[in-house]
């Protein structure tokens, strides 16, 4: 399995462009009947709105937008346009447009359209979903500390932590940074302990942008 990018988590933001209100809420998904669902939602609660556009991408699967009453190609395709540009997938994202009175104009509407999608976007942050190798590391207390910044300088994260008699830290690690974490386990510890590989998993974790 390939890694993807995807929103860390649920979103809205909100802003106002000439007395017209665009709210944008942003998912993860993982099909297109939770889209579809997250989309109905939104209708719903948004149900006296001018306009509830849409879009979703599910990975290896359909890519589907809606401009819901805009002028066509204003709303669902800058939005969707947001989310291919960053590489983005698994996500759905409807903005809501409450109408102020005054017209934006084609472009304007893109503009507004796409701003709302992105801010929803920056809001949720973005994950990678990727294969992580898991490795326990038991060790004395006092090399916690050292463990855990060790994992984190191969681009790892930190699971579950037990404590006992010695304290054993998981981590997950991306394939590439394992064999410099064990090396550096070694090291720490003059061959008092190392890592051991206990499996491997596919999750997310937080990316910078």
């Amino acid at each position: 399995m390939i890694g993807y990018l995807t929103p860390s988590r649920a979103s809205e933001a909100e802003f106002t462009e000439k007395r017209s209100t665009f709210i944008g809420h942003v998912w993860p998904v993982e099909t297109e009947d939770e889209a579809r669902a997250h989309i109905d939602e939104m209708k719903k609660r948004y149900h006296d709105a001018r306009h509830n556009c849409w879009c979703y991408l599910i990975k290896d699967g359909p890519v589907r937008y809606s401009d819901d009453g805009e002028p066509q190609g204003t709303a669902g395709q800058p939005m969707m346009g947001v989310f291919q540009k960053e590489g983005v997938t698994n996500v759905c994202c409807v903005v809501t447009r409450y109408f102020g009175g005054v017209l934006l104009g084609a472009g304007g509407l893109v503009r507004a359209y796409t701003q709302s999608a992105k801010d929803a976007l920056d809001a949720a942050g973005v994950s990678e979903v990727r294969r992580w190798m898991e490795l326990g590391v038991e060790c004395p207390y006092s090399f916690l500390e050292r463990v855990k910044l060790a994992c984190t300088a191969q681009g790892g994260m930190v699971g579950e932590i037990e404590y006992a008699a010695a304290v054993t830290v998981h981590v997950l690690l991306p394939e590439e940074g394992v064999e410099d974490f064990r090396a550096r386990m070694v090291e720490l510890s003059a061959g008092e302990f190392t890592a051991v590989e206990l499996g491997e998993s596919f999750q997310a974790a937080p990316v910078d942008r």
